[in-house]
This record gives structure tokens, C-alpha cells and sequence, in this order.
């Protein structure tokens, strides 16, 4: 195979993971969830799901909705505070086996005994599956890497995930480009938003 089709093999790849995934009600009891949180909206996720989340709470934050991640393993030397009651958290994991984030939700619940814990997974056989009161199903996603590990397809459902959630709550909640503007006002996406011409 030529270097060209290969990488439109596996960008491919990657679209059709995103294709994939099926929209339920589940998507609009996660966004309830999300949009009725008394507490914080919180993420949390390990390895390359852990930089998903760390980006899905950066994009909530500049869009109107505060957020923020927490490292599960910092968690467990502290960060774990940070957790109170009424907080809705968003667990990312595509095996839903990843120990500490697990570990992080079982945790968590003596903190948020009536918070909402969301996840997002892809194995059917998952850990993260029982304890979650909302499952975004990822499906099965079959990974372009020669290997068959490296999780690029999975990340980019992950992400797309992300982005849907992020973009449907900012137009639920009616966010203004004045709005984005004061949350997001440096770099040329804050000139934009101040600006009719950039």
C-alpha cells in the first residue's frame, strides 16, 4: 500500500468510527444531566481519554459552561477533594476498565452520593458501565494501527463525543458571541467574537 492510501485508509478509519456511533435518548439524559448539574461539571479520564477530557473541559469552560478535569491519579493523593455532592461527572474510558479511573467513581461516590456520573466507553464488558447512571456507547471500534492498540479511532469517537455534547449544550443554553467573547477574548477567536471583521 502507498503512503498516500494508507493514510487515507486510516483517516477512513477514524471517519467511519465517528459514523458509527449511535445517537440515542441516552445523548439527551446525559445533556440533562449536564444542563440541571447543581453542583460542578467535572472530567475525568486516563492516558489519551485523560487528554480528551482535559480538552472537553476546556471547550465547556470557554463555552459558557464552567468545568474542569481532575487526574485520576492525582485524585488519589488528594485531588479527590475537589469532588462534592451535587457534582456531574463525566468519565471517559474507552475500555471502562482503566483502574484508576474506576477506582476514581467509586471513590467519588462517598463525595456525590446524589451526583450523576457519565461515561463513555466502548467495551460492552466494562467496569466503568456499572457504575456509571448514563453510558454514551462508543460501539465497537476497530483501530487502524498495525498493531491493533494504538487508540486513534476510539480517541477520535471519544472526541467527537465531546464536541457534540460541548456545542449542543452551548446552543441549548443560548451562549452569545458576547458571552463567548468575555470567556474566550485572547487570540484571534477573542478578536472574532468582539468583532464583525478580523
Amino acid at each position: 500500500m502507498t503512503t498516500t492510501a494508507r493514510i487515507r485508509a486510516i483517516l477512513d478509519a477514524e471517519a467511519k468510527a465517528i459514523r458509527s456511533i449511535t445517537v440515542d435518548d441516552t445523548y439527551a439524559r446525559a445533556l440533562d444531566a449536564m444542563a440541571t448539574c447543581s453542583g460542578k461539571i467535572i472530567t475525568v479520564g486516563m492516558g489519551k481519554a485523560g487528554y480528551v477530557a482535559r480538552r472537553f473541559a476546556a471547550t465547556l469552560a470557554s463555552t459558557a459552561t464552567p468545568a474542569f478535569f481532575v487526574h485520576p491519579s492525582e485524585a488519589a493523593h488528594g485531588d479527590l477533594g475537589h469532588v462534592e455532592d451535587g457534582d456531574c461527572i463525566l468519565a471517559f474510558s474507552t475500555s471502562g476498565k482503566t483502574t484508576e479511573v474506576v477506582e476514581f467513581i467509586d471513590m467519588a461516590r462517598h463525595l456525590n452520593p446524589s451526583g450523576v456520573v457519565i461515561g463513555i466507553t466502548s467495551h460492552p464488558d466494562s467496569s466503568l458501565r456499572d457504575r456509571a447512571d448514563i453510558v454514551l456507547d462508543m460501539g465497537v471500534i476497530e483501530e487502524p494501527c498495525p498493531l491493533g492498540l494504538t487508540p486513534t479511532a476510539s480517541i477520535a469517537a471519544m472526541s467527537a463525543i465531546a464536541d457534540a455534547l460541548t456545542l449542543t449544550l452551548m446552543e441549548r443554553k443560548g451562549v452569545t458571541r458576547e458571552q463567548y467573547g468575555v470567556r474566550h477574548h485572547g487570540g484571534y477567536l477573542g478578536r472574532k467574537a468582539r468583532t464583525d471583521n478580523v
